[in-house]
């Protein structure tokens, strides 16, 4: 596990360990979970399975209707199909 130095505003790092005490974890537990939290989060809406299989199932209906004009008509139907 890498170790870090961070610089961090005294008056945060008193409300920091109080949140990580109040939950039961270290400071550095408390960081890495708020670090995880916010880096899976900035992943964009792609980042869920169900998310990535609906873009896909998009993609497809509208590579096999490429005439198709109406939009919200050729969603109706693929919606409709299941």
């Amino acid at each position: 596990m890498a170790k870090i130095l961070v610089s961090v505003d005294n008056k945060l790092l008193a409300r920091i360990d109080k949140a990580a005490r109040a939950l039961g974890l270290t400071r550095s537990a408390y960081l890495s979970r708020l670090a995880a939290r916010e880096v899976e989060a900035s992943s964009g809406p792609g980042r869920a399975a169900a998310t990535r299989h609906a873009l896909r199932r998009i993609d497809e209906l509208f590579a096999t209707n490429k005439h198709e004009t109406d939009v919200t008509r050729a969603v109706r139907q693929e919606r409709d199909s299941h």
